[in-house]
């Protein structure tokens, strides 16, 4: 025997219940919303504190001290001397700098453009090879890439000394007999090429590895149907590989322009900016200035002006790269 229970009818308590519940859950949902908003501003919030503290403020005192006559005395008797845009005034209008400053251009141009051409060749090598010679090439490319700056500029000072370097030995060795004892920090051009090989040889790995990690995402496909369609090894590169990579090579670009136009170490490491500071770009000539010569207000000024004209280059490059974009679209 079956006992059937009947359900009372819902009434209105029951109606007003059930509304009252939905109304006392969306003030909830509204709040885990706004929570759920907010994530993505609160996870970089720790990333943008700390960019604020170790870059911001730095880059605050800089701009600071650039409108400041401050030399030793000044800053032993802790005087803040306020000299306006005398600083600016003195830099803009000297010689020097506008010098210093083609100099630093053309140094940037010729690494730049030396890094990117050796560096996509290595990558491209590294997808035509098997896995044992790409596996002995990355692991080369990144002891080179990972070797302290100090360290790779040190090694290059011993392999282009001048009276026990190995270049000068192995030049010697050569029938160059002229080259046993060169100096190759005694003239503008040739301390720029010491620094420049040293440059490129630290830059390569990076542009040949990222340029390699692109060529992986490159359908086979492809391939196969320009093979099909006639299409020999360059007309390959130019209509399926390279439209693929300009991407990367883009970023890449951008990236080194910015690393090599900065680039202090090796250039100061080497020979201080020298001979008769020929060799100065605008980070050595900043430091020279504000430290070497005590007019720490002028240096200040001179790396306000450094990071300036980098960001012209940097918008200037990157307007280029946006309207070849929007052209290839169309």
């Amino acid at each position: 025997m079956t006992v059937q229970t009947e359900r009372p009818p819902s009434g209105p308590a029951d109606v007003r219940k059930g509304a009252d519940g939905g109304a006392s859950d969306r003030p909830v949902q509204r709040a885990a919303a706004r929570v759920g908003a907010l994530a993505p501003y609160l996870l970089l919030l720790p990333a943008c504190a700390a960019t604020v503290l170790l870059l911001g403020w730095p880059l605050l005192k800089d701009v600071l001290l650039s409108f400041q006559n401050l030399n030793m005395a000044q800053l032993i008797q802790h005087v803040t001397e306020w000299n306006g845009i005398d600083n600016y005034k003195e830099v803009l209008t000297g010689e020097d700098f506008w010098r210093v400053t083609l100099r630093s251009i053309l140094f940037t141009a010729v690494n730049v453009a030396l890094t990117m051409v050796l560096g996509s060749l290595v990558g491209l090598l590294l997808a035509r090879l098997g896995k044992r010679m790409r596996l002995t090439l990355l692991i080369g490319l990144v002891l080179a890439w990972a070797m302290p700056v100090i360290a790779a500029t040190t090694v290059y000072q011993w392999l282009f000394a001048e009276r026990f370097g190995v270049v000068n030995w192995v030049l010697d060795k050569l029938g160059w007999h002229s080259m046993a004892d060169y100096s190759w920090t005694s003239s503008q051009m040739s301390t720029f090429f010491v620094v420049t090989v040293l440059i490129v040889w630290m830059s390569i790995p990076f542009v040949a590895i990222n340029l390699y990690a692109a060529t992986t995402v490159i359908p086979g496909e492809l391939y196969e149907a320009a093979a099909l369609d006639g299409a020999g090894a360059w007309k390959s590169f130019t209509t399926v590989t390279l439209p693929f990579l300009r991407p990367f090579l883009y970023a890449t670009t951008f990236l080194e322009i910015i690393w090599i136009f900065k680039a202090f170490v090796q250039v100061y490491v080497i020979n201080a900016g020298g001979p008769d500071r020929l060799t100065e770009i605008l980070p050595v000539y900043a430091y020279i200035e504000g430290v070497g010569n005590q007019h720490y207000g002028m240096g200040a000024a001179i790396a306000v002006l450094t990071i300036l004209i980098l960001l012209g280059i940097t918008a200037y490059y990157l307007r280029i790269v946006l309207k070849q974009d929007e052209e290839g679209e169309l």
